[in-house]
């Protein structure tokens, strides 16, 4: 399903016109589509109908409340990287026995909540991690399930910055050292091993980088089995990419059926952590034309969204296509522009030479695939408005988080009494 197509000369989410929603809640707005991220999850569900697995959502895609919810109710679960992912990932309604908890910093209290509320498994990176996690679990008088985050040390063929899956990266424990720790934590009062977890990146649009890194996995897997450690659960991570310019992302199918040929004959959970792949392109974000400015030779569109609101193109040089709400004719001239925010830094670009028409102050454009890793990295910045977040379900939308004009991003802050006089 695409989420996003012109009908009746208009950008439309679902059946609902963007502009329709930019008057309603002002610009800059994120809109998601909730039929999009349903049938993007459907697509995996499927492929993987004759041999059943659960798909968690890596939360840190995109931790909005009612997003988490939308795919809960379709069946998925949650992959989650701090407490707070986790208390998000319950209050969106999700069972704990549906949750996993990654990262490589937890924190005594976080591995403490965790436990607390019987969530499904604890992905460890690190023999003082599992340390802790065994001190603190006989200390509540319960089992920790945990999985060891094996690094395969294999590049995933993505930016270095989301690259995850080779030695020198900061991620897992080395894949030679797993045996022994398999066999130190089966010895360990308040630890219950029930799987094998890897992970080696993000963006990836080939399948082998995948197909590598689960056969060394796999082959780990049956290694630590034979040994005596009786797993039962194999989470294979994420990390599969989608469309941001002309990329051809790896079919739910094609990954399928390379997976399940891996695994003939073996009975195992599968797990999987898919988070961009559900809601990256289900995402946009809309923004308005402050006014075009010409200087140096170069023609800017300014807009009132700016890195404050999505910071993936002056983090990563990401690419976002730029759409206008209102749909240019056939025939329309286009202008080269650079499509630049109102922030006070020269890496506010959103994109250089965009063929776009020649758009006036109060025109409207959407950046394409911006669901993930768009709002949850936003920031208050220059003190500007805040994006508002919008969830799409066919013909009907609703305000999933309002925007925060800067009084609201202040009113938690304190002046210090030695400082209350008057100013004058």
């Amino acid at each position: 399903m695409k989420a996003f197509t012109y009908a009746a000369g208009r950008l439309a989410c679902e059946a609902v016109p963007l502009d329709t929603i930019a008057a309603a809640v002002g610009t800059p707005c994120y809109v998601y589509s909730a039929g999009a991220m349903r049938a993007q999850l459907a697509a995996y569900q499927a492929a993987f109908a004759d041999r059943p697995a659960l798909f968690c959502y890596a939360v840190k895609a995109n931790s909005s409340l009612a997003v988490i919810r939308t795919l809960a109710a379709a069946g998925a679960g949650a992959d989650t990287v701090s407490g707070g992912e986790i208390e998000r990932a319950l209050a969106a309604g999700l069972p704990p026995a549906k949750i996993v908890f990654a990262g490589i910093a937890k924190t005594d209290d976080e591995i403490r909540f965790a436990l607390a509320q019987g969530i499904m498994q604890l992905n460890v990176e690190s023999v003082p991690e599992l340390l802790r996690i065994s001190a603190i679990a006989c200390e509540l008088g319960t089992s920790a399930p945990v999985a060891f985050r094996i690094n395969p040390d294999v590049d995933a063929g993505t930016h270095s910055k989301i690259s995850t899956g080779r030695k020198e990266d900061k991620f897992g424990i080395a894949h030679a050292d797993a045996p022994a720790l398999y066999g130190m934590a089966a010895s360990l009062p308040g630890i219950t091993p029930v799987g094998l977890h890897l992970h080696i990146g993000s963006q990836i649009t080939s399948i082998e980088p995948f197909e590598q890194a689960y056969r060394r996995g796999i082959a780990l897997f049956d290694e630590i089995r034979a040994g005596g450690v009786p797993l039962r659960r194999l989470d294979l991570g994420g990390g599969f990419g989608v469309r941001y310019r002309n990329e051809q992302p790896i079919t739910a199918t094609a990954f399928a059926r390379m997976v399940k040929g891996l695994l003939a004959g073996r009975d195992l959970e599968l797990v999987f952590e898919p988070g961009r792949t559900l809601v990256a392109e289900a995402g946009c974000l809309v923004a308005s034309v402050i006014f075009r400015k010409e200087s140096g030779g170069r023609r800017f569109l300014i807009l009132d969204a700016g890195m404050n609101v999505l910071i993936r193109p002056a983090l990563y040089d990401a690419y976002h296509e730029v759409l206008p709400l209102a749909e240019p004719p056939a025939n329309a001239h286009l202008e080269p522009m650079d499509v630049v925010g109102p922030i006070c830094e020269s890496s506010d670009i959103f994109g250089r030479d965009r063929y776009l028409p020649l758009l006036e102050s109060g025109d409207r454009v959407a950046f394409l695939s911006a669901g993930a890793y768009g709002a949850v990295m936003a920031s208050d910045y220059n003190s500007r408005m805040s994006a508002a977040e919008v969830l799409v379900d066919g013909d009907r939308f609703a305000v999933i988080k309002p925007g925060r004009p800067p009084r609201a991003q202040f009113a938690d802050e304190v002046i210090p009494p030695w400082l209350a006089a008057e100013v004058s």
